[in-house]
């Protein structure tokens, strides 16, 4: 079983800031931050995973006020953290609606080296509109073609990354030799959605390329996961809503000559721990008073990408769009329409019951019965592992280290040390060889020769370079 630990700060109920054993002031300290990667190692968590957005949503005045609206930038945080700690991954979200690909691929590859080989990049496609006038732009970019840019934003990445082979450097200093000029390769990437040259001036990463993660599960989520993605991040509510995703996102790999072990799936669950079934219950209980009703509604307004605070909040949800209709998060609006539909739920009781877990699986007892429900999925045919999103921080953290972590050690579903130090060791995934190691020799004396990953090596003088078809 895999292991995420899922950091968002103070922790993931919405009302996490107010709870009596949460550290609400420290949302910006790295000593807070520390001390969480610290206790995620010690449980032997494969990586922690850092959620990222891009805007301040003012569309509920009052629940700015109320909620946590504040977070430091991943990719500089998880540098931090990478030296104080020496195992445990780190998995930055990033944006391929508001990046560059030079950038985004430069900044992992300088974390990956920075960690020792630990780095991940959480692919999305952002969901909200407000994001788009930080960026200057008017409005959101079509779900659809956030997906087409994404899908070629990754091939230009792992194309910078593929800058230089894994052997380029020599450090010879008796012949002033740094670098092999003829394993430098220029990408010259012309898409749809980006002009390229490279090549990066950051090495090839020390996994070849980090972890690519990926979080969407609409259509085209899928598709993109099937082709370019090692994790997914998903959430679902039921047993069988999970195996059938399961199946059908391992289903696909095939036909992008992918194997099942390619691809991990590893769904949220949201642990609400007691050491009896009645301290459980109290700790959600005292969540779910502490919740604001305008953050509630605000909240679930933002999952759904529609405004709720007009309606009457113990009243049923509106008529709400068709899911095409929809530019937001498309697979997150479905399954809380489904939810609130299936369990005849009103407002509140729909915003209390997604406060915590946001959309993902609330499991809820001791730590005997959190274990048995995580088994019952991972053994079921419905996940790889799991991301935990611990209620509040960093109590509800420690508590799954030091209560439910040594339950699957002793079930032998976890393991009980690091073998490795990389993150691809953890999750058992392959490291991609460079190009030129699939195509023979990158030094190319005759006429463009085309390869069968659709690489092309013209010579240019000295220089070699590697052409990636936009496919």
């Amino acid at each position: 079983m895999k292991l995420g630990a899922f950091l968002m700060t103070p922790g993931h109920h919405v009302a996490a800031w107010r709870y009596p054993d949460s550290e609400a002031s420290e949302v910006l300290k790295f000593r807070f931050y520390k001390r969480l990667a610290q206790i995620a190692e010690r449980g032997k968590f494969d990586l922690l995973f850092l959620a990222d957005g891009y805007a301040v949503s003012e569309a509920f005045p009052e629940a700015v006020a109320q909620t946590v609206a504040v977070r430091p930038e991943p990719i500089t945080l998880l540098s931090a953290l990478s030296a104080v700690t020496e195992h445990v991954g780190l998995v930055a979200t990033v944006s391929t609606t508001y990046n560059e690909p030079f950038h985004v691929a430069r900044k992992f590859a300088s974390l990956d080296h920075l960690s020792d080989g630990r780095a991940a990049w959480n692919v999305v496609t952002s969901n909200h509109s407000a994001e788009a006038y930080n960026f200057g732009r008017d409005e959101h970019l079509l779900h659809s073609l956030r997906y087409e840019r994404a899908r070629e934003f990754i091939q230009v990445a792992k194309g910078l990354w593929d800058s230089w082979e894994d052997d380029a450097f020599v450090y010879d200093k008796d012949n002033a030799i740094f670098a092999d000029r003829g394993k430098l390769h220029t990408l010259n990437h012309q898409g749809e959605w980006f002009s390229v040259r490279g090549p990066l001036n950051v090495a090839r990463p020390v996994q070849g390329y980090p972890v690519i993660v990926q979080a969407g599960a609409s259509e085209p989520g899928k598709e993109l996961a099937a082709s370019s993605a090692e994790v997914i991040f998903t959430a679902w509510q039921t047993l069988e809503e999970a195996r059938r995703f399961y199946a059908d996102v391992k289903g696909r790999l095939s036909k992008h000559g992918r194997a099942p072990e390619d691809l991990l799936i590893m769904p949220g669950v949201f642990p609400i721990i007691g050491r009896t079934e009645e301290e459980a219950a109290e700790k959600k209980a005292s969540l779910e008073r502490l919740i604001p009703a305008e953050a509630g509604v605000s909240l679930l307004s933002n999952l759904i990408s529609f405004d709720l605070s007009t309606y009457p909040v113990d009243g049923p949800l509106p008529d709400l769009p068709e899911l095409a209709q929809v530019n937001g998060g498309k697979s997150r609006f479905q399954l809380i329409k489904d939810l609130a539909e299936r369990d005849n739920l009103t407002i509140r009781q729909l915003y209390q019951r997604i406060a915590g877990a946001r959309g993902h699986r609330e499991i809820l007892g001791t730590p005997v019965q959190i274990a048995d429900q995580l088994e019952e999925w991972f053994v079921g045919g419905a996940a790889d592992g799991f991301n935990v999103m611990p209620p509040y921080l960093p109590g509800g953290l420690e508590d799954f280290v030091e209560l439910v972590v040594p339950e699957l050690q002793r079930r032998g579903l976890f393991r009980a040390e690091y073998e490795g130090k990389t993150l691809r060791e953890h999750l058992g995934l392959s490291r991609p060889p460079h190009p030129a190691a699939l195509s023979g020799s990158p030094r190319i004396n005759t006429d463009t020769v085309r390869t069968a990953g659709g690489l092309e090596h013209p010579e240019r003088g000295n220089e070699a370079s590697l052409h990636y078809t936009n496919r």
